[in-house]
């Protein structure tokens, strides 16, 4: 007989009946400790179910429903799909204005070659005369590249007066160092905008242009071009504070074996870069300054502080919004619902930037969507799941962040652009593991700086640069970033 079958009989009532009070005390003594057991089994049984859930949730997670890179989605990663249901073809699409190259004016050619067909191609008669419109094809080459070395020879002689040695001086914008401004500005450029390592950029030099370089040369001269752009960095990012609108986002980085932070502020005059050793308040303060328009950016606490208007950035909603979709129950039905309303949004927008949609019709569709989503957020922090109730108290608190791009014009409800605009320091930062020096941050800071505020307003970044290296050889200020307004150029003519 089992132990269970001798537990059912043992108490059946006849057996309850016949045992003592002490026994029963025991008996329920001993009942209750059981059930006390199982309890605590139980409760420890969905505490491991909850934990299954969360980790089966981070497997799921990716850079559609989370803030984690396209890069570190897995070969099997599910791939939103594009409009007409992703069967476009790769290339050109239908409609696409095709980009060609133009030929140069003639009087531009480095060489021209006549070529007339002697014989008739069909019957094969003499042919003879000129043709006033021939048909033309360019083709271009890279000649080879030999580098431009000049010697200053520096005379020293005695003076028969007084004895004394003098020897020459060398000219005004000379560099005392064995590299002009353009090699030290194609040297910076392709280390720091191309991110190249500094023994790539000796392989390329001694490849390329047949000049032998020193690493430590190479050092130098970034040196060179970080001091040549000090001024006008400085110039561009107090332009960046008194702009109206300011786009801020931040990536890790490290600076002497140290963690650290890479800022960036985007404005429509300046694009401008911060390594700080902090992430926090303290950081952002330093970045905005005396800035006091419209900050957008995403939900990081580091920016709380800010009392002007602000924009939330919807490219980081609509990640999480996807996530909330993806929950079981109440939680995902209201994800979902928020998810259509986002997409809804974006539609409009594009239609608004289009110019297919009046920007007051869009006012009056986003007042009811606007109702709809807090609605939903509302909903959502009594949805049963802990961790988006959490969310969507944060998000709500903060709700009127959300809507400032439907009443100012000027305003994006995304912060792709501050994050178009770090990529590259992250791609660098993954190539090269970040500076080694507090000078080789500030190199890094200016010379994103000046790359992406040359590119921002169309301007050759080498001639800047090598511009910049001039001007510092001459003792002169640098010319600036920022772009030259119509009053300014009217005073010059």
């Amino acid at each position: 007989m089992s132990e269970d079958e001798q537990s059912e009989k043992r108490f059946t009532r006849e057996a309850l009946r016949a045992l003592s009070k002490e026994e029963l005390i025991a008996i329920i003594l001993l009942e209750q400790e059981q059930i006390e057991t199982l309890m605590k089994q139980a409760a420890r049984v969905q505490v491991l179910k909850a934990q299954v859930e969360e980790l089966k949730r981070r497997l799921e997670l990716d850079s559609h429903n989370s803030s984690k890179p396209p890069s570190s989605d897995g070969p099997d990663a599910e791939r939103r799909k594009s409009k007409g249901g992703g069967k476009r073809k790769p290339g050109g699409q239908p409609g696409h204005r095709g980009h060609h190259r133009e030929l140069l004016p003639v009087e531009q050619v480095d060489q021209i070659t006549g070529l007339k067909p002697h014989a008739c191609e069909r019957c094969g008669g003499k042919l003879d005369g000129e043709d006033p419109q021939p048909e033309r094809h360019q083709v271009w080459e890279i000649p080879p590249i030999s580098p431009y070395v000049e010697e200053f020879q520096l005379h020293g002689l005695w003076c028969p007066d007084c004895g004394a040695f003098t020897r020459a001086s060398l000219p005004e914008g000379v560099p005392a160092g064995a590299f002009g401004p353009r090699l030290q500005a194609t040297i910076a450029l392709l280390s720091g905008v191309y991110r190249l390592s500094k023994r790539s950029v000796e392989s390329v030099l001694a490849d390329f242009f047949n000049i032998p370089v020193s690493l430590g040369s190479i050092s130098a001269c970034e040196a060179a071009v970080s001091a040549a752009l000090a001024q006008p960095v400085q110039e561009a990012w107090e332009a960046a504070q008194s702009a109206d609108v300011l786009h801020a986002d931040e990536t890790g980085w490290r600076e002497a074996n140290s963690k650290a932070w890479l800022w960036v502020a985007v404005t429509s005059v300046a694009t401008v870069f911060m390594i700080h050793a902090k992430r926090g308040q303290i950081a952002a303060r330093e970045l905005l300054g005396v800035f006091g328009g419209v900050l957008v950016s995403d939900r990081w606490g580091g920016y709380s502080f800010y009392e002007g208007p602000r924009q939330w950035c919807w490219a980081h909603l609509r990640r999480d919004f996807t996530a909330f979709s993806e929950y079981h129950g109440r939680a995902g039905e209201i994800g979902a619902a928020l998810l259509e309303h986002c997409d809804q949004m974006f539609h409009w927008w594009h239609r608004v930037r289009d110019g297919t949609l009046k920007r007051n019709t869009f006012r009056q569709y986003m007042w009811r969507l606007r109702a709809e989503v807090e609605g939903l957020l509302r909903e959502g922090t009594q949805c049963g799941h802990k961790k988006m109730e959490r969310s969507c108290k944060r998000i709500l608190k903060g709700a009127q962040y959300l809507w400032t791009f439907v009443s100012i014009p000027g305003v994006e409800p995304t912060n792709n652009t501050a994050e178009r605009a770090v990529r590259p320091a992250v791609q660098w930062r993954k190539g090269s593991f970040g500076a080694h020096s507090v000078e080789g941050s500030r190199f890094v800071e200016r010379i994103m700086t000046a790359a992406a505020t040359c590119k921002q307003h169309e301007r050759n970044v080498t001639e800047y640069i090598t511009q910049a290296c001039v001007a510092r050889l001459h003792g002169r200020p640098a010319p600036s970033l920022l772009p030259v307004s119509n009053e300014i150029l009217a005073q010059v003519a």
